[in-house]
């Protein structure tokens, strides 16, 4: 008993140290769970992906199983700094490192990728070259625009011209689409789209964001589609700025919505009645757009919110609008050109909100910012 507890003693103080305080797939901190056979300490959502792969994976809890003087050895040896080294040795710039908010199906792919596929150890180079090939073609489940139903499609990426094609059928000649990688933007949807594996492309069609909702029920196809575009986009933004760096470009490459949610929303006058909308606020675009519902392929409405300097301001208001619906919390929205009137439903969402709109109106202004305003105003 005196050597369980001299061993769990160790190993509480292995994982307090710099590397090994985060778990070594998400970044969660304090992990309380390490694989003994790959020497990480991992979260326990992590540890139970480790669980799947039990050919190259063995976890234990480091305070509540038993650890033999061998295993305890192993990892004083390894940790996560020293199987960083090992198993991400290859990582490409554009390859999407999940962190502990992210879907199951993103970070399930990266655990298998880089301890059962060992994608990026530098031994194996086959699937990493499927990435950087001219084209990418991917067989994937799509929502109708108009309807439920999904269909097959097939998704062609090239890094000759930036763009992502689709096809209706696998010998069709012509394109259903042809979106360019200028304005392109994906992220994992599971709870929006109702699938595990669900994906949503977005991107702009004349001035309006045009949404693709997809699926495959493969982790490891969807995953690798989602790089893929990664791979792409990056290829495109080198392109376009050849002068900056790869870190500086990787937060462009594809990007999470600060906020999505129901509002209501009333018109310019104010005097129009307030309807329910789904709304989506984006901190690198600057945009709210809203829509009728959330699997919607195009939105009804964007707004440009700039920096404080320029005009833009949000506050409470009381809600006591005639017109409003059963909503009280109410979010005023000042723009030069206009004032917006939302009502949240709780105060804990229109906290969010705020907090989500400032956070913008916060931000300075870039010179591609003062570019979209310009478009959008010439657009109403």
């Amino acid at each position: 008993m005196a050597s369980d507890s001299r061993n769990n003693k160790i190993l509480l103080d292995l994982v307090q140290q710099p590397g090994n305080n985060l778990c070594a797939d998400c970044a969660a901190p304090e992990p309380d769970w390490a694989s003994y056979t790959l020497g990480v300490f991992v979260c326990l959502n992590c540890s139970g992906m480790h669980r799947n792969l039990f050919t190259v994976s063995k976890v234990k809890s480091i305070q509540l199983d038993y650890w033999e003087d061998s295993l305890v050895q192993f990892m004083k040896e390894r940790g996560n700094s020293a199987a960083r080294a090992i198993f991400e040795k290859c990582v490409p710039a554009f390859y999407y490192r999940p962190q502990h908010h992210d879907c199951i199906v993103l970070k399930e792919q990266w655990i298998r990728a880089k301890y059962e596929r060992r994608e990026f150890t530098g031994e194996k180079n086959d699937f990493l070259q499927n990435y950087t090939l001219d084209l990418f073609e991917s067989t994937l489940w799509k929502k109708g625009r108009d309807n439920k139903q999904y269909l097959r499609r097939i998704f062609l990426l090239s890094q000759k011209d930036f763009t992502l094609r689709y096809f209706t059928k696998e010998d069709s000649k012509v394109a259903k689409a042809v979106i360019s990688m200028k304005d392109l933007n994906a992220h994992f949807q599971p709870e929006k789209i109702g699938h595990a594996h669900g994906l949503q492309i977005s991107y702009l069609e004349d001035e309006r964001t045009r949404n693709l909702f997809v699926y495959h029920e493969n982790g490891q196809v969807i995953v690798s589609f989602f790089n893929a575009i990664r791979a792409t986009r990056l290829a495109y933004l080198l392109k376009k700025h050849p002068t900056l760096r790869h870190t500086d470009l990787i937060p462009q490459i594809t990007t999470h919505c600060l906020m999505e949610g129901y509002m209501e929303k009333t018109g310019p006058t104010q005097r129009e009645p307030f309807k329910k909308r789904w709304f989506t606020l984006c901190s690198v675009t600057r945009k709210l757009l809203y829509f009728k519902s959330p699997l919607d392929a195009t939105d009804l409405g964007a707004v440009f919110i700039g920096s404080h300097e320029h005009g833009y301001s949000v506050s409470e208001s009381s809600g006591r609008c005639t017109r409003s619906g059963r909503w009280r919390c109410g979010i005023t929205l000042e723009t030069p050109s206009r004032q917006f009137v939302f009502m949240c439903e709780q105060e804990q969402e229109r906290r969010q909100w705020m907090e989500a709109f400032r956070k913008v109106i916060l931000q300075p202004m870039t010179p591609e910012d003062y570019a979209n305003e310009a478009t959008l105003r010439r657009g109403k």
